[in-house]
């Protein structure tokens, strides 16, 4: 199934949340008590009444009411250049991700100063095993949130796509339940502690595919072999419903109307859909939904309306609200993709024509803006240049309902004060706009 764009395994704690088991001993005192006194530190923020407020303004943000455009700073890989591996006291493997998720979020209340809401919350993964399309890709290089190559799998259509499989996943609940139990414990009700588990990040299609088929291969596939394109099509399709139904059946969904990532940036906070914590069983048109297809840049409208867009829409239409668009420039695609009747939040990214898209979106769906992120790549960075890049954007977006989502940074050219330095200029200049 689809993943989000990748970041520093440090950072994130969906495999490593799996480290203890019942073999492994607890963390050892020195580190629970770091990893308390961190705690107490975001619940401190979370506590501050500017929580609240920013927390009123995502909500109007996302339900089209906007009291002014919204920022949001996702350094990802730029986080280890931030909060560096020496600054982690723990030794722990899965002690050493829970103390950089904690350090994460006092270092954006305290420095950044976006509008991200501080929450004193600490969600956890269910621990599970996937078995994937029945065909793997095997991958080469990576490590670190670096490039990577693969060998793929489906090479022959006649020959290969028999074997190819519906996914499933298997829940370990011994160790989920451990494991929740254990956060609940160290942290003492301090932190709200929970399952949260975005099983399906993106029902986007083509990212499977490519695993399975090759980048340039696809291409090619789309003229060699449109039928076999559209059974493959199909059978992803096919996949994917299975799996979010089973997902409703089983009440495994999650509610992400707050302060979640949805999308490719921008947070849940809405209205109009049910809140954290309502009773019952969470069903998919309570919650965002998301869907991209950035690896077919490369392909005409026609062809995206041809052979992705069918396939994506009966999948996004299963959700409440909807998301749609990563780096893809989307000016070119507006015309298909609104037909998403669900549509609320629509990425604008660096390569996308502002303007046009300012024009298609106005105050009816989020213009979820991705700058671009080699502004803060480099060693030392323009300020005037940065602060004319916001501005003109914010000067040709007014009427709309304004995001602006800084992220896929690589690096911040070694410089973690990049990142406060973007924050404090988009500070300015959204009150500068007014």
């Amino acid at each position: 199934m689809s993943q989000p764009c990748p970041s520093c395994q440090i950072h994130t704690s969906s495999e490593l949340d799996a480290l203890i088991v019942p073999e492994d001993p607890p963390f050892s005192q020195e580190e629970e008590t770091v990893l308390r006194e961190l705690a107490r530190q975001v619940a401190d923020l979370a506590a501050r009444p500017i929580e609240n407020e920013k927390r009123k303004l995502w909500t109007a943000h996302n339900d089209l009411h906007p009291i002014r455009p919204v920022s949001y700073m996702h350094p990802e890989n730029g986080w280890n250049e931030i909060i560096t591996q020496d600054q982690i006291l723990s030794n722990h493997p899965l002690a050493r991700v829970w103390e950089m998720r904690l350090r994460k979020k006092i270092y954006r209340g305290n420095v950044l100063k976006d509008d991200k809401v501080i929450e004193a919350t600490f969600p956890l993964n269910h621990i599970a095993t996937d078995s994937g399309w029945g065909l793997r890709e095997e991958r080469i290089g990576g490590e670190h949130g670096g490039a990577y190559n693969w060998k793929t799998p489906l090479n022959d259509y006649e020959e290969d796509i028999p074997k190819l499989r519906y996914p499933d996943f298997v829940i370990d609940w011994d160790k989920t339940n451990r494991l929740v139990d254990y956060a609940k414990t160290l942290f003492d009700s301090v932190l709200d502690v929970h399952l949260y588990r975005d099983w399906v990040y993106s029902v986007g299609l083509t990212v499977d595919f490519i695993n399975l088929r090759g980048l340039e291969q696809l291409m090619m596939d789309f003229y060699d072999e449109p039928e076999n394109v559209h059974k493959v099509m199909a059978f992803l399709r096919e996949g994917y419903m299975r799996r979010l139904q089973r997902l409703e059946d089983n009440d495994l969904l999650c509610r992400n109307s707050g302060g979640e990532y949805v999308g490719s940036g921008g947070t849940g906070w809405t209205e109009q859909l049910p809140p954290r914590g309502t009773p019952g069983k969470v069903l998919l048109s309570e919650r965002w939904g998301f869907a991209e297809s950035q690896e077919t840049v490369g392909v005409s409208p026609e062809m995206f309306e041809e052979f992705v867009f069918p396939y994506e829409l009966p999948l996004l239409e299963k959700f409440g609200l909807a998301c749609y668009g990563c780096c893809e420039p989307l000016d070119q695609r507006w015309h298909i993709v609104k037909q998403f009747k669900n549509l609320r939040r629509a990425s604008v990214s660096a390569w996308a024509d502002v303007e046009k898209m300012a024009e298609n979106l106005q105050g009816n769906y989020v213009f979820s803006w991705k700058p671009n992120p080699s502004y803060l790549s480099t060693p030392t960075i323009d300020e005037t240049r940065i602060r004319n890049y916001v501005r003109d954007t914010l000067e040709k977006t007014r009427g709309c309902v304004v995001e602006i989502v800084m992220k896929d940074n690589h690096t911040l050219g070694g410089n973690p004060d990049h990142a406060v330095t973007w924050c404090r200029i988009v500070r300015e200049e959204i009150e500068r706009r007014g």
